[in-house]
């Protein structure tokens, strides 16, 4: 089937998906009823999942395989997340062609290489490589188009679509709970589409929304922004705790670039504002955000960077084309592209003058109109104003590409979310158990490269502890950090029994969200939390009991270990 096909697929309409459906519930079949003096419909199953993210897809991935009949909810009509609905090509570390990942998500990433190796023209060139890269880009191993994982994704899902073990309600937002005690009774989704509500019944729930939504509206306790160094004790949290300090969200653009064309788009109409806006930040930004200057994330010296749109070398500056660049033409035959595709997603339209967690809708929709004049300014920048190694001002050849991301602004379906809300969780981890700096002072040890070891581990990850200019006019906070374990622990609310986190709302803090947040470990705590519910289920014991009572720890570190879930890096 091709990629078309699983797309066409994946974003039928999803009302009616809930209509006239028979489900499998603890062995049993259940029709979907409506519930007493409600209009609403009722949906039953082991677990469901709201959030069709990467940790959202994992989840469920899990769970399918391990026999469990699931309900996963989306708010937009693509699953993927960052991915795909975020148009975020994978920030990964260096070793995760071979490690560091579950087995699972390289299943996934193998996927989608083999997608291009049987679907696209490529180079003998491109095909001899052993781990082709499409858009060769200078921040991923495997840069390529949203579409193609969203392909890849419901390929995955797709058998448990078809033996509806799988309920997929595209376009449904969750609006409501019902809470008894320390118990979540069921979800409330609402269709997007059409206003029809339906009611999600399951012994267990996943909150994998990219904002931590489940967490108001089911009473479980939070933090949200920085906490204080007298809370944590962590060497670079702040003086003073400051909920509201969360960091920038992006609106990604997709574009690329044909010679010789003249694709202008209109002024956007906040184009003056942004054309003159200078951050205020502490310490100082490097001059006004629309420049090809920007603060250095580690040092926060202002530094130069490059722009030339067919890949052309930009001196000692990193060209920003080749960033996030999805589509590399020279991977392909020639005359299948005229120029190369890339994602902006850069210092330059990161978005910080408010935050999305914890506002109301009409803020929520103010900031993200705002981020996207923001986005759509800069690429009216580039078309008409960035200075070119020739001397001369734009690239009028840039063209928008709205196809790539399934919108016609060609603008991302979904804010790019670095922050969410965050669970209060059994065990939080802290600066000291993963930052370099702070983790040596613990140790005494001042060339220390490991981090902390949880003993109730159930998975791997890295990635730099890389925090986005934040609302609360921070600078960059980027820092070294230690190949990490996720512990059960911070999939665990303090007080709620049937509640899983699944995202980046799981037991962190501000400061090492920034190492948690990223593709492949945000997949490996999704599927931690589906491969969490079918163990509990299958014990009928409660998750705290499965981290509390070490002969269950050890079988259920041994049951993930067996599908491909490191809990231990190599030594």
């Amino acid at each position: 089937m091709n990629r078309r096909n699983f797309v066409q697929l994946l974003t039928v309409g999803s009302g009616a998906a809930v209509s006239g459906l028979q489900l499998s519930f603890n062995g049993s079949s259940v029709a979907a009823t409506n519930l007493p003096n409600s209009h609403a419909q009722e949906l039953r199953a082991d677990v469901v999942i709201a959030g069709g993210g990467l940790g959202g897809c994992a989840a469920a991935l899990a769970a399918l395989r391990n026999n469990l009949i699931v309900i996963l909810t989306e708010e937009t009509d693509w699953v993927g997340g960052q991915l795909t609905q975020q148009g975020v090509p994978p920030d990964e570390h260096q070793w995760i062609e071979t490690h560091g990942a579950t087995q699972l998500y390289r299943n996934f990433r193998k996927a989608i290489r083999e997608f291009y190796l049987q679907n696209y023209p490529l180079t003998e060139a491109a095909r001899s490589q052993q781990y082709l890269n499409p858009g060769n880009s200078a921040v991923s191993r495997l840069a390529h188009e949203p579409r193609v994982a969203l392909a890849v994704l419901f390929n995955m899902l797709a058998p448990y679509l078809s033996s509806k073990k799988l309920t997929l309600l595209l376009e449904h937002k969750i609006t409501g709970a019902d809470v008894t005690g320390d118990k979540v009774r069921s979800l409330k989704a609402k269709n997007l589409r059409n206003g029809k509500e339906v009611v999600l019944t399951a012994p267990y729930f996943v909150d994998a929304t990219e904002l931590g939504d489940l967490l108001p509206l089911t009473k479980t306790e939070f933090v949200t922004g920085a906490e204080s160094r007298q809370q944590t004790h962590e060497l670079h949290a702040p003086e003073k705790a400051d909920p509201n300090n969360q960091q920038a969200f992006t609106i990604c653009l997709a574009m690329d670039y044909v010679p010789g064309s003249h694709n202008i788009i209109d002024k956007p109409k906040d184009y003056d504002f942004w054309r003159n806006f200078t951050p205020k930040m502490n310490p100082a930004w490097s001059g006004k955000l629309l420049n090809l200057n920007y603060s250095d994330p580690k040092t926060l010296i202002p530094k130069a960077l490059g722009f030339h749109p067919e890949g052309m070398p930009t001196g000692q500056a990193l060209n920003l084309w080749n960033y996030r660049r999805i589509i590399h033409k020279d991977n392909f035959l020639p005359g299948t592209y005229a120029g190369d595709s890339s994602i902006i997603n850069w210092p330059q339209n990161d978005y910080f003058l408010g935050n999305l967690v914890g506002v109301s809708d009409s803020e929520f929709k103010k900031h993200v109109n705002q981020a996207k004049q923001l986005s759509l300014s800069l690429f009216y920048w580039l078309q008409t104003e960035a200075p070119r190694p020739d001397g001369g001002l734009g690239w009028p050849g840039l063209r928008l590409r709205g196809d790539i991301l399934g919108t016609e602004d060609g603008l991302a379906k979904y804010p790019y979310v670095r922050e969410s809300r965050r669970i209060q969780a059994v065990f939080t981890v802290l600066e000291e158990h993963v930052g370099a700096d702070n983790r040596a002072l613990i140790t005494g040890k001042e060339k220390d490269n490991t981090a902390a070891d949880f003993y109730d581990s159930v998975g791997i990850g890295y990635y730099h502890i890389d925090l986005h200019p934040s609302s609360n006019s921070n600078n960059y906070i980027d820092f070294a950090s230690l190949p990490f374990q996720i512990p059960l622990g911070a999939l665990l609310p303090k007080r709620m029994e049937n509640l899983l986190p699944a995202n980046k709302n799981i037991g962190t803090t501000h400061i090492t969200n920034g190492c948690y947040r990223l593709h492949p470990v945000e997949w490996s705590i999704g599927e931690a939390a589906g491969l969490l519910t079918a163990f509990a289920l299958k014990k009928k014991v409660l998750p705290q009991t499965v981290r509390d009572k070490l002969n269950l720890l050890e079988e259920f570190q041994k049951l993930i270990r067996s599908q491909g879930i490191d809990t231990h890096w190599p030594k």
